[in-house]
């Protein structure tokens, strides 16, 4: 995979979770754009949307292995792209369970797993592959607008806000670490959307929320800082 043309940069997205869904409307949504993807699916002898957007992509898109739940797969990865230059790193991740019980009756290997998904495991992604990215490049990770603290005033789904409001804080803290950088950061909250973890019920397709969701971040890009936004790039309240 190229990323120069005519000595003209090529910019490079890595699209961590793009096997199907919005992961995989990501990184095709940034192949339009002329960008060059590398995307991530757990299995990658399993055929996916992924593959599918790979085949007729030209030599464009690249596909890595990576389970975020599993530590083990990040050193190998970070070796495999260590040659790479990334103007993008975003993490898209999310599970759900006991979304109707009180925190307090969840049973503790849901909680882990919800947890381990949704927060953890996407740090420890951003973590391990952050020196990949460019000096002026953007980091981000799907959050939600059910892990803003402030905006929660209807309860339910509570082990899925806790791990969301957990993404942001660690978020927060390495963008904090990465003070003396030029790179932006951004966590991105889409709205109810139309996927699989989102149900038959949203209000939102797929179609219509990704160009969106891309337009915020790269509208990030070469703007130092974190910043917790929607899908219209407006600021969501912490």
């Amino acid at each position: 995979m190229s990323s120069t043309v005519a000595g003209q940069h090529i910019p490079t997205a890595l699209i961590v979770g793009a096997s199907r869904g919005l992961g995989h409307a990501m990184a095709a949504e940034f192949l339009g754009r002329g960008w060059n993807v590398i995307g991530t699916v757990r299995d990658t002898s399993a055929q996916t949307p992924l593959h599918g957007l790979a085949d007729r992509a030209e030599g464009r898109v690249a596909i890595e292995r990576l389970d975020i739940n599993e530590p083990d797969h990040l050193a190998p990865l970070h070796e495999r792209l260590r040659d790479r230059r990334l103007d993008l790193l975003f993490v898209n991740a999310g599970t759900t369970k006991n979304e109707q019980t009180p925190i307090g009756k969840v049973a503790t290997d849901d909680f882990v797993e919800v947890m381990i998904t949704n927060a953890l495991g996407p740090m420890r992604v951003i973590e391990s592959l952050a020196d990949l990215v460019s000096p002026t490049g953007l980091i981000g990770a799907m959050s939600s607008g059910q892990g803003s603290i402030t905006n929660n005033t209807t309860a339910g789904r509570e082990v899925y806000r806790g791990s969301k409001a957990a993404l942001n804080m660690f978020m927060r803290s390495f963008a904090v670490r990465q003070a003396g950088t030029q790179r932006g950061f951004a966590l991105l909250a889409p709205g109810w959307i139309r996927t699989a973890l989102g149900g038959p019920d949203a209000p939102y397709t797929v179609e219509e929320s990704v160009p969106l969701l891309v337009d915020v971040l790269l509208s990030k890009l070469g703007t130092p800082g974190l910043a917790y936004l929607d899908r219209s790039g407006r600021t969501v309240p912490w």
